[in-house]
């Protein structure tokens, strides 16, 4: 079987296939590693702060190389500019259309965001799609670059399960693209968007990432591509059918998604 279909049947980029992490040394990947830990905790430490955090831990790491390394991650503080990547230069500005509404059903609202995922010696980028009432995850990618190529696969992967009424995201490049927008209008889905530097705009996939890294991530320490595929792959099937919510009444989200 070709490498071809072989990725084709475990949904995997091709790219991520062979994808082998290079480029930092193993002591910048362990600060990487510190600063998305800390950044889960706080993530409105911008460079100045993290690297005044790392240096009183004992870190002798000044602010040049914080600051690179957290732009390579697509990390920034949540004030005053979003998170993850910069949105591109003109793009259409959608208005946040969730304050204030009340979340009483699945299928109303899907967000989606991007996370750095460390590795034992490298790093990828994984995107997922959630519904803010079930808190399901409707799909998933990997990618070892921040272009919208994984977001759109995502986005058509989740869209074979249902339309929802509001799709919201940060307005990051990868969600702010023609390809992406064109996609969710077409199907007749409202479009909205965080404001700049507001991280709870999205707090439901914000507390996914925590999830998903403390539970999985941080335990297994993944040291390639395909493991860190295969044990997402095992983990976002248990987060769905089998991990009970407290905020769900303790009952885990896909019984809450396909209760109707």
């Amino acid at each position: 079987m070709s490498v071809r279909r072989q990725c084709e049947l475990i949904g995997l980029n091709r790219s991520s296939w062979y994808y082998t992490p290079a480029g930092e040394s193993a002591e910048n990947l362990h600060f990487m590693r510190l600063i998305d830990e800390q950044y889960l905790r706080t993530p409105f430490y911008g460079w100045p702060r993290m690297t005044a955090y790392l240096q009183r831990a004992g870190h002798e790491v000044n602010s040049k190389r914080v600051r690179r390394l957290m732009q390579l991650m697509g990390l920034q503080a949540i004030y005053p500019k979003p998170r993850l990547s910069q949105a591109v230069p003109g793009h259409r500005v959608y208005p946040y259309l969730l304050r204030g509404v009340s979340i009483v059903r699945p299928c109303q609202v899907w967000s989606s965001d991007i996370t750095y995922i460390p590795m034992a010696h490298g790093f990828m980028y994984l995107v997922a799609i959630i519904d803010w009432f079930s808190r399901y995850v409707l799909a998933w990618r990997l990618s070892n670059t921040l272009d919208g190529a994984f977001c759109l696969e995502a986005l058509h992967d989740a869209l074979q399960q249902g339309r929802p009424e509001i799709f919201n995201t940060d307005q990051g490049a990868q969600f702010t693209a023609p390809e992406f927008t064109d996609t969710l209008e077409t199907a007749g889905i409202r479009v909205s968007m965080d404001g700049r530097g507001r991280a709870l705009d999205n707090i439901f996939i914000e507390r996914l990432w925590r999830t998903v890294k403390y539970e999985d991530v941080y335990l297994m320490n993944y040291a390639t591509v395909p493991d860190l595929d295969r044990g997402l792959g095992r983990y976002f099937p248990f987060y769905n059918t089998e991990r009970l919510h407290q905020s769900l009444g303790h009952r885990p989200p896909a019984e809450v998604h396909f209760a109707a």
